[in-house]
C-alpha cells in the first residue's frame, strides 16, 4: 500500500512533535543526572575549578577542552544555562577525564537561528569570523549573501567572502567576469579571497586569515563547504576519534556543532545547523543596521520614515544613481523589508 504524502503543514507538525519529544528526553536525562550529581558529586567532592571550552555538546554530554588541549567528558549543572559549542565554561573534575560544568562564562558573540517553535535556537558561541562560501557553480545568490552579511553585522562578527571552485573558471575572462560580479562587496568592506579545495596551495592565504580566529563556514548547497572543511582539517578524522573517546558517543559527535583545531592555530566550527543557517525574523531597524553602506545615508533622507522607493529627497536612491551603492544591494534590502512586513 503506497504511503500517503504529507502536506507541508503536516510535516511541520510532525517535526514540532519530534522536537518536543527530544526536549522531554533531554530534560528527563538532565534531571536524572542532576539528581545523581546532587547525591554523588557535592561541591566538596569536586576538584578545583578550571577554565575550558565546549568543543561539542550532544544532549547532556559535553566534550570540554582545557587550556592544554586535553578533552574531558563533562555533565552540566542544572540551572546554569544551556552551553553550546564554543562556550567558555568553568568545570571541575570528578574522575580521570571526567568532570562537571558548574558555570558559563559571558559570551562575546552568539549565532542563533529560529527553531521549529519560532524561538531562537543557539548554534555556536564566541565566533570571531563568518566565512561566506560562494562558487561559480551554483551561481552566487546575492540575496543569500546579503542575508549572511546582515547576520554578521547584527551578531557583531566580521565577514569574509571565500570564492571556492575557482578551478572551474578556465579562462582569464571567465575569472574576471565572476569576480567583477562580486566586486561591490570588497568596495564596502567585505574582503574576498579566491581558492580551490582541489588546489591545496591556494588555501595558504585562507589559513593565514584564520589564525587565532574561531570561524564558521556558511553558504548555499553545492559550493563545496564539505570539501573545504576536509582540506582545512587534514586531521579531522583524528580529532573526531579523540572526541568520540572523550564523550563515549562514537560518531554521533559529528551530528552536532563541533569545534575543531586548525593547523594554523585557529578553530573551525562545523555543523549542519550552522551551514544551513538563514536569517530569522528581525526588525526593520536591525535590517537597516545590517546594510553597512545604506545605514549612514538614511539620516540624510528628506523624510524620517523614507522607504527608499519613490520618495523625493531620498539620499539612498541618490547614492544608487551616483554609483555609491550597488543597485542589487538596495533591491535585496527592499525584498527583505517586504518580507518583514509580510510577517507582521
Amino acid at each position: 500500500m503506497p504511503r500517503r504524502r504529507l502536506s507541508q503543514r503536516q510535516i511541520e507538525r510532525v517535526q514540532r512533535i519530534q522536537e518536543r519529544r527530544r526536549r522531554r528526553l533531554e530534560e528527563h536525562t538532565l534531571l536524572a543526572l542532576e539528581r545523581l550529581d546532587e547525591e554523588r558529586m557535592d561541591d566538596d567532592m569536586l576538584g578545583a575549578p578550571r577554565p575550558g571550552r565546549v568543543v561539542v555538546r550532544h544532549g547532556a554530554n559535553l566534550a570540554v577542552e582545557d587550556e592544554q588541549g586535553r578533552l574531558y567528558h563533562c555533565l552540566c549543572r542544572q540551572h546554569i544555562g544551556e552551553p553550546v559549542c564554543g562556550d567558555h565554561v568553568v568545570w571541575q573534575p570528578t574522575a580521570d577525564e571526567s568532570g562537571v560544568v558548574t558555570a558559563l562564562q559571558p559570551r562575546e558573540t552568539l549565532l542563533s537561528r529560529p527553531g521549529y517553535s519560532g524561538r531562537d535556537r543557539p548554534l555556536a558561541a564566541n565566533i570571531s569570523l563568518l566565512v561566506v562560501v560562494v562558487a561559480p557553480r551554483p551561481e552566487p545568490s546575492g540575496y543569500l549573501i546579503d542575508q549572511y552579511l546582515v547576520a554578521g553585522r547584527l551578531v557583531g562578527v566580521p565577514v569574509l567572502i571565500l570564492c571556492n571552485k575557482m578551478d572551474l573558471l578556465v579562462t582569464d575572462d571567465d575569472r574576471d567576469r565572476f569576480l567583477a560580479d562580486l566586486a561591490h562587496y570588497p568596495a564596502i568592506g567585505y574582503p574576498l579571497l579566491t581558492v580551490s579545495s582541489r588546489e591545496p596551495e591556494t588555501l595558504n592565504v585562507v589559513m593565514d586569515r584564520l589564525k587565532a580566529e574561531t570561524a564558521i563556514l556558511l553558504g548555499q548547497s553545492g559550493v563545496g563547504k564539505s570539501s573545504l572543511i576536509k582540506a582545512l582539517l587534514p586531521d579531522r578524522e583524528v580529532q573526531i576519534g579523540r572526541l568520540s573517546r572523550a564523550t563515549g558517543l562514537g560518531r554521533h559527535t559529528t551530528s552536532a556543532a563541533t569545534c575543531y583545531r586548525l593547523p594554523c592555530g585557529g578553530s573551525l566550527i562545523d555543523s549542519p545547523g550552522v551551514r544551513s543557517f538563514r536569517l530569522g525574523p528581525i526588525s526593520r531597524r536591525n535590517l537597516e543596521r545590517g546594510f553597512r553602506e545604506i545605514e549612514p545615508l538614511m539620516a540624510r533622507c528628506r523624510f524620517a520614515n523614507c522607504r527608499h522607493e519613490q520618495e523625493p529627497g531620498c539620499a539612498v536612491r541618490e547614492a544608487v544613481i551616483s554609483g555609491e551603492i550597488d543597485p542589487r544591494r538596495l533591491a535585496n534590502f527592499q525584498h527583505l523589508a517586504a518580507q518583514l512586513e509580510g510577517n507582521d
